[in-house]
């Protein structure tokens, strides 16, 4: 019977490749059971029983880049573009503070130019300066998902940001160089090559940041073996923390002929990768990836179930989300950030974790890798409960 085997691989202390093929293709629900429950202790053993907020702020929608996936490629010229203003950004990321998250996440399209970096500069001082409190010593925690930069802007950044907990997302989307090409076909300056991504991860090592990859799963013509070198890619890299969630369809894509998997099946297959991932790497962050959710209502939920321990709720202004859409269906489109803590708050304690208030959450592998233990008390200490609904809005109260 399956259920056997997948006990005795899963009673393993090591993986082979055969076996982490065989966990990814589970479809049996007690085989996926037994392969959950797996995740999910070796995630408490060495993570620990929080879930950590990255407060996602999503401030522009600008991009030089043609990835053929994406909802806000160069290309597609029906997306209405948009830049946040630095006070937006800053307000966001306070109120953040405010609401015990600990952490944030910048994220934007892809610019070099100057006028973009020194720009990322300047927020990224003014959060730290205005972050630091009796709770959060060093400032927000912040993740940054900008894109390929050269080693001189990534330093600036750091410098800027001012924290030890200070994070880079750089996704290699797959080690399959042939997929690869197909995601990222786009002719200019900004020609993706899968040789460059590896590249700026040796440079954000370098500068000093928590290293994040990541890839899509279920793109079309990906197989097991594929995910299982993915894996594979992300020891050899010893990356700190991974974002990773379905391939889906965008409505900006040039790529709707290949189809998209069957949403059941996919969302199982995210899942067992999510869950193989953390038995394999055990010490890293790994988030619940929003697009889970736009599969299904409590996607995010079933990633914590098996094996992610980072959420990120979405807070950027309610007036820009429509925007910046990189995948159809997208979730949470109207939260607030005080309705995002509480309704993942909810769902966090359901699944018998706790969340990580006024933590930045940094991966226990960086910190034993650098020697830094990060400290803290992950009370939610908010000013009174008036105040806390004062950011809720209207629609989000009833």
């Amino acid at each position: 019977m399956s259920i056997n085997k997948t006990k005795t691989v899963l009673s393993q202390d090591t993986l082979s490749d055969d076996d982490i093929v065989y966990l990814l293709g589970l479809t049996d629900p007690e085989d996926c059971a037994l392969l959950q429950q797996k995740a999910f202790d070796v995630t408490t053993k060495y993570m620990g029983n929080y879930v950590y907020y990255r407060g996602l702020i999503e401030v522009s929608n600008i991009c030089t880049a043609g990835c053929r996936y994406c909802g806000i490629r160069r290309e597609n010229h029906c997306v209405e573009r948009y830049t946040m203003k630095t006070e937006e950004i800053v307000k966001e990321a306070l109120d953040a503070a405010k609401m015990g998250y600990g952490s944030i996440c910048l994220q934007a399209g892809e610019r070099r130019d100057a006028k973009f970096v020194d720009w990322i500069e300047a927020v990224l001082e003014e959060i730290h300066a205005k972050s630091v409190s009796e709770l959060l010593p060093e400032g927000l925690g912040i993740t940054l998902s900008l894109g390929e930069q050269t080693l001189e802007t990534y330093k600036r950044w750091a410098k800027a940001a001012g924290t030890m907990s200070l994070r880079y997302l750089a996704r290699f989307e797959t080690s399959n160089v042939n997929l690869f090409k197909i995601l990222h076909a786009a002719h200019g300056n900004h020609e993706k090559v899968l040789e460059h991504r590896f590249k700026i991860m040796e440079n954000l090592r370098e500068a000093g940041y928590q290293l994040g990859t990541g890839v899509m799963i279920g793109i079309p013509t990906q197989t097991l073996e594929d995910l299982c070198r993915d894996i594979r890619m992300y020891q050899k890299l010893n990356v700190d923390m991974v974002g990773m969630g379905p391939y889906l369809l965008s409505e900006g894509s040039d790529l709707t002929e290949y189809g998209m998997m069957e949403p059941d099946k996919l969302i199982q297959l995210s899942l067992n990768m999510i869950a193989v991932t953390r038995i394999v790497l055990k010490d890293v962050n790994i988030a619940a990836a929003t697009a889970l959710q736009a599969i299904r209502p409590d996607g995010r939920e079933l990633g914590i179930r098996y094996g992610a321990n980072v959420m990120m709720p979405n807070l950027t202004p309610t007036k820009y989300r429509e925007g910046y859409q990189l995948y159809k269906n997208k979730p949470g489109l109207k939260d607030t950030p005080a309705s995002a803590a509480r309704v993942f708050e909810k769902s966090i304690l359901r699944v018998g974790r706790e969340v990580g208030w006024n933590l930045t959450g940094s991966s226990i592998r960086w910190q034993n890798r650098t020697g830094i233990t990060e400290t803290g008390d992950a009370k939610r200490i908010l000013p009174d409960e008036e105040v806390y609904e004062e950011w809720l809005e209207p629609a989000a109260t009833k």
